[in-house]
């Protein structure tokens, strides 16, 4: 048994799929379209195996959590990048583009290393060894 993948709805497919090629180094997929609902999608690949994809529909709400707040549900994907001081750089790099950092980097109580931040839509990734 495995994840085969997360989806995300984004309102900017192009710009989510930029951010997660460009900094965790995933590879997109074509995009897919049906015309006839308005909806694309791309699928985006990482060495490990794990993929995303991401979803533009028209009439896709946005989310009515607080970003800032834990909720219930999918809270957040850890994406590993291999090594603490790889954590430590990326992180810095996300904070100098203007990501919001919402913790860390830090070791935590149960072993991580790890920072959390905000992908461009606000979904929570937790940066780790």
């Amino acid at each position: 048994m495995k994840i085969e993948h997360v989806a995300i709805w984004t309102p900017d497919l192009e710009r989510l799929k930029d951010f997660y090629c460009r900094h965790f180094d995933a590879r997109a997929d074509a995009r897919y379209v049906n015309p006839t609902k308005g909806f694309a999608s791309c699928f985006l690949s990482f060495d490990a195996g794990a993929r995303l994809e991401l979803m533009q529909m028209p009439g896709i709400p946005a989310s009515r959590n607080d970003i800032d707040s834990q909720f219930t549900g999918l809270i957040h994907v850890a994406l590993s990048v291999g090594s603490q001081e790889r954590v430590d750089s990326l992180t810095a790099q996300l904070a100098r583009e203007g990501h919001r950092v919402l913790d860390g980097p830090r070791r935590t109580g149960d072993g991580y290393y790890e920072s959390v931040v905000l992908d461009p839509d606000g979904n929570r990734i937790e940066v780790t060894v």
